[in-house]
């Protein structure tokens, strides 16, 4: 198997950290600096959306009231996504296409972990 073809599950990282769309933005902030992760995947009965820290500066800097302001609108959706089986490679195109750093792996519509561009580099220098 060429490196193109190894499969997202193995650079993925899980698990994915989830939060709801009424999350306020500071629980929210709380959950990536306790974790050391860049996003959370806003979850309902599907995905709704992903937030990053890119999302949260945005906000603090737009002067937003952070207490009452909810993750469900600052949130990114629609969010793109891949497949555990997919390629790496299909996970670098799709990332390059829809201009997105991070996609999360889902099966069954159900997140199992996320995929970043720090991931497909860190593989790309390890092959």
């Amino acid at each position: 198997m060429s490196k193109e073809e190894t499969p997202v599950s193995e650079i993925m990282s899980a698990p994915v950290r989830t939060v709801s769309r009424e999350t306020p933005i500071p629980e929210a902030a709380r959950i990536l600096r306790e974790n050391n992760i860049g996003s959370l995947v806003v979850e309902g009965e599907i995905i709704e959306g992903i937030v990053t820290e890119t999302d949260i500066v945005t906000a603090v800097g737009q002067e937003m009231d952070l207490q009452s302001t909810t993750i469900g609108e600052i949130m990114t959706e629609p969010v793109v996504s891949i497949r555990p089986q997919e390629s790496v490679a299909a996970a670098g195109r799709r990332m390059g296409k829809n201009t997105v750093k991070k996609l999360p792996v889902t099966v069954d519509g159900e997140p199992i972990g996320i995929v970043t561009t720090t991931d497909l580099a860190h593989f790309v220098t390890r092959s």
